[in-house]
């Protein structure tokens, strides 16, 4: 579980210039998000990266699901 969550702040923090608190809270929001889906089954270390990745873009505004084509998991 730590790979991808130190895979997806890598990548997160590179898409643009935070500050360390607002990444370590989206670290900490991350966290449990991850959290949630591997409780409910999912494994798979690469959809667990996109999907903490997808989930940080639409918790800061940066992307748009519906206009992406992301209708739901």
């Amino acid at each position: 579980m730590q790979a991808v969550i130190d895979r997806v702040m890598l990548t997160y923090d590179l898409l643009a210039n935070r500050t360390a608190a607002a990444s370590d809270e989206a670290r900490s929001d991350l966290i449990q998000y991850l959290a949630t889906l591997t409780e409910a089954g999912e494994t798979d270390p690469h959809r667990l990266t996109v999907c903490g990745l997808t989930y940080l873009r639409e918790r800061d505004g940066s992307i748009d699901t519906v206009k992406a084509g992301f209708t739901g998991m």
